[in-house]
């Protein structure tokens, strides 16, 4: 038992199903249940969860990278202007929106390691930088801060499928978790991550290369959020600066509930996963209620909250085990 305690995501587990009960019980018979419910706050937790994983990778490693959000929104505008006022194909432009999200990966990752400055602070500059050149660029190319997209059947087949009300982007949530995990436990630069987050400088004098490990997280975070970009441009039919703003917070928010500490060091895949259902849960499990949505964001904010707190008990409780 203890083992499991343990465990980075014995809390965000517990949380989730204490959470995931009581919205049950609160809105019985509402259909919070139901398989389309259940698809419901999978959808929201897909997408997301898609992008936490490596931020929460990357955090593990002490790192921060808040330019995700408007990775998002010039992803999905890269392949609208690209498709709608150029006239190009489709997968050319999602080869080159994602393009786009490494390198911007790879310049938060390179300026992160090259200057020592706080990552929080550099992709925090990156994210304002990157969706003012979007609103920019986006206007003086086309006009425009949003546009529709010209899809093809093979684009919609991979980004926008729909089982009843489920959407594929589940599918690539639980895909991307399997990678995740597995780099993270099973590899040497899974080990390499955990050292890096956990002592810079010993992890350094063993030999890891902190600084590639940091610009590889870098850009897989980078790329995380551009593949969210084309993936809700397909969905979605249509482009916008501002997609994504909302995952500037919420993807560190999912991760610290799944377990991950602010320090780095210590966290887990599975944890983050959780912690990103939990979010799901309870953004989705509120609107089931039937309750006032002008209570929505004090209702949310306490049971993450409390969440965290639970979490963070719980960790603290299996550190303190001899």
């Amino acid at each position: 038992m203890m083992r499991l305690v343990r465990r980075p995501e014995f809390g965000a587990l517990a949380a989730f199903v204490l959470t995931y009960i009581f919205f049950a019980i609160v809105t019985h018979g509402a259909g919070f249940v139901s398989v389309n419910g259940t698809a419901g706050w999978m959808n929201l937790a897909a997408e997301l969860g898609i992008i936490a994983i490596p931020v929460g990778m990357l955090m593990i490693a002490g790192e921060f990278d808040l330019s995700i959000g408007s990775t998002v929104g010039a992803a999905s505008m890269v392949v609208a202007i690209g498709t709608s006022f150029f006239d190009m194909p489709i997968w050319p432009m999602i080869a080159l929106a994602l393009a786009m999200g490494g390198a911007i990966g790879l310049i938060n990752g390179l300026v992160v390691v090259k200057t020592n400055l706080p990552s929080f602070i550099v992709t925090l500059a990156t994210n304002f930088m990157v969706l003012g050149a979007t609103l920019g660029f986006s206007r003086l190319i086309a006009q425009v801060t949003s546009s529709s997209i010209v899809q093809s059947d093979t684009a919609r087949a991979v980004f926008a499928a729909k089982w009843g009300q489920a959407n594929i982007s589940i599918l690539w949530w639980i895909l991307a978790a399997i990678i995740g995990g597995w780099v993270l436990g099973k590899t040497t630069f899974g080990n390499w991550i955990y050292a890096t987050g956990g002592n810079l400088q010993a992890a350094r004098g063993a030999g890891v290369p902190v600084e590639r490990v940091k610009v590889l997280l870098f850009v897989g975070a980078g790329l995380a959020a551009a593949f969210v970009g084309v993936l809700q441009g397909v969905q979605w039919n249509s482009g916008n600066s501002t997609y994504g703003q909302g995952y500037v917070f919420q993807a560190p928010i999912v991760v610290v509930i799944g377990g991950v500490l602010l320090g780095g060091g210590y966290g887990s895949v599975t944890g983050i996963f959780i912690g990103t259902a939990i979010f799901g849960v309870i953004s989705t499990g509120i609107f089931y209620t039937g309750w006032s949505t002008d209570w929505v964001l004090l209702f949310l904010g306490g049971l993450l909250a409390a969440a965290v707190l639970a979490n963070n008990y719980v960790r603290r409780m299996a550190l303190s085990v001899k």
